[in-house]
């Protein structure tokens, strides 16, 4: 990908709420670069709806990514809850990538107790599976677990860097929120941390496809409680964009805030002015 974009995770506040080309004009007309697609609580969308944004989406110029639903545990107890869990996982890929996301991000599993070397090996034979079936499928959707915000969610960033090392199209996507809530750091060394890991684990041409999650958040000893807009918290995003510069990262920033698009322009803009303050000394 040729830049970092910004963009909001759904519609905008001013779209209306089942309209998907009215919000991408919107993002567009803001000066947002990408969209998510929620598909958060449902699958819901006729093909013909999917190929339409796709074909929106590349007139505008904006970016697509996507979330599955929330209700995904591939380490639940009950196999019936498994299969459903790939099932969604399954049709959100295939829908996203009829609207020409090239990544969708999910919450993999929950400990439920299990030893996290259990857990991780079961998330990797069900993620094997599914992305097996997306290659048959000719679908090159990158699947992303998210970097979780709770100590009972799988997906710390050594698990999500391990798991993308030997399972086939599946890259993390890293919430910085939620590693905020469960690490308690937030600043240019340990951003720039994350990113060095990152590239360890996958390559620095992973920096150049990247999918990541950006919002403040309050937490506790449990970890993430809620979302906060950018300025009610003391999520430091200006050190977190310095660290985007300095590991030229490129792809996908996603605001998740209470105030989506306003936050994204705050990101957007901040990292405008980095950008002309290096272009300055250079």
């Amino acid at each position: 990908m040729d830049k970092l974009g910004f963009g909001t995770a759904g519609f905008p506040s001013k779209a209306p709420k089942k309209d998907p080309i009215a919000a991408l004009h919107i993002v567009k007309d803001l000066g947002l670069d990408c969209l998510e697609l929620e598909f958060a609580h449902g699958i819901r969308m006729r093909d013909e709806s999917a190929l339409e944004i796709n074909r929106t989406a590349r007139k505008l110029g904006i970016t697509l990514t996507a979330h599955a639903p929330y209700y995904i545990n591939l380490n639940a107890k009950e196999q019936d809850k498994i299969d459903a869990s790939i099932n969604r996982l399954l049709q959100t890929a295939r829908l996203a990538g009829m609207c020409g996301a090239y990544s969708m991000t999910f919450h993999a599993a929950f400990y439920m107790k299990d030893e996290p070397g259990t857990v991780f090996g079961i998330v990797k034979r069900y993620l094997k599976h599914i992305t097996d079936r997306l290659v048959d499928e000719q679908n090159p959707i990158h699947l992303r677990p998210e970097l979780t915000g709770r100590k009972s969610q799988f997906g710390t960033l050594e698990e999500l860097c391990e798991l993308s090392q030997e399972v086939h199209q599946v890259y993390p996507c890293l919430d910085f929120s939620h590693d905020q809530a469960k690490t308690d750091c937030n600043d240019f060394e340990h951003f720039s941390q994350v990113f060095e890991r990152y590239r360890k684990a996958l390559g620095k041409s992973a920096l150049g496809q990247m999918h990541i999650h950006v919002a403040g958040v309050q937490y506790g000893s449990k970890g993430e409680i809620r979302h906060l807009s950018l300025k009610d918290s003391g999520f430091n995003y200006k050190d977190f964009l310095r660290a985007c510069k300095e590991f030229k990262i490129r792809g996908s920033v996603i605001c998740e805030s209470p105030e989506l698009e306003n936050d994204a322009l705050l990101l957007k803009k901040t990292w405008e002015q980095l950008s002309e303050k290096k272009s300055a000394k250079n």
